[in-house]
């Protein structure tokens, strides 16, 4: 499964209405709720604010909304085009500002539905990878050791903290965890611990 690495947006007229397609990462439920809400509240000159997530690393959640498009022309064709991306943990919306001319069942289908392939088509994806938070403290001395052990993996939202010791707070794939925790406690004969955070 791949998870968009960022925000994109993808804007189009349709016969006067105006449909602003916008791709979101999340990673729960609760997110989508608390976007929702902040879309209608930054949009509220809009006629419609539809949407259609899909999350979890099985992709088993997924929901969708026409907020008062006729039924089925908005969030399941949105839904739709989500389930064939391969991808998960992203929320689209497409907000529409009515212009004024009628598009017809057909016509909303295939407007929410490109939509979303549009706004897919212009953002980065990257492979969902499974992570574990990680924490350690160490001297200077040791933490040129860990430098180099950290070399050997890629890590995620590294932070580093010089006091009187360093803290060193990040997270890496799951699966390579037991192996850097092995690593750094050999490498400096057991005097870094590295825990899970």
């Amino acid at each position: 499964m791949k998870i968009p690495k960022d925000y994109a947006s993808y804007e189009e007229i349709i016969k006067g209405s105006r449909f602003l397609s916008e791709l979101f990462l999340i990673s729960s439920q609760a997110e989508v709720r608390e976007k929702i809400k902040a879309q209608k509240q930054k949009y509220a000159d809009a006629t419609h604010v539809c949407h259609a997530f899909i999350c979890g690393k099985n992709a088993e959640l997924m929901g969708m909304s026409d907020d008062g498009e006729p039924g089925g022309t908005a969030g399941r064709p949105m839904l739709d085009v989500l389930k064939g991306s391969g991808a998960t943990n992203l929320l689209v919306t497409v907000t529409r500002w009515f212009g004024g001319t009628l598009l017809g069942t057909g016509g909303l289908v295939h407007a929410y539905g490109s939509g979303v392939k549009n706004v897919l088509a212009l953002a980065e994806f990257e492979e969902l990878v499974e992570k574990s938070s990680f924490a350690l403290s160490c001297d200077y001395q040791q933490y040129q050791i860990v430098k180099k052990i950290f070399e050997g993996f890629t890590l995620y939202e590294l932070s580093e903290e010089f006091g009187e010791a360093v803290s060193i707070k990040g997270q890496l794939a799951q699966s390579d965890f037991n192996l850097l925790e092995q690593k750094i406690f050999d490498s400096t004969n057991g005097k870094v611990e590295v825990t899970n955070s």
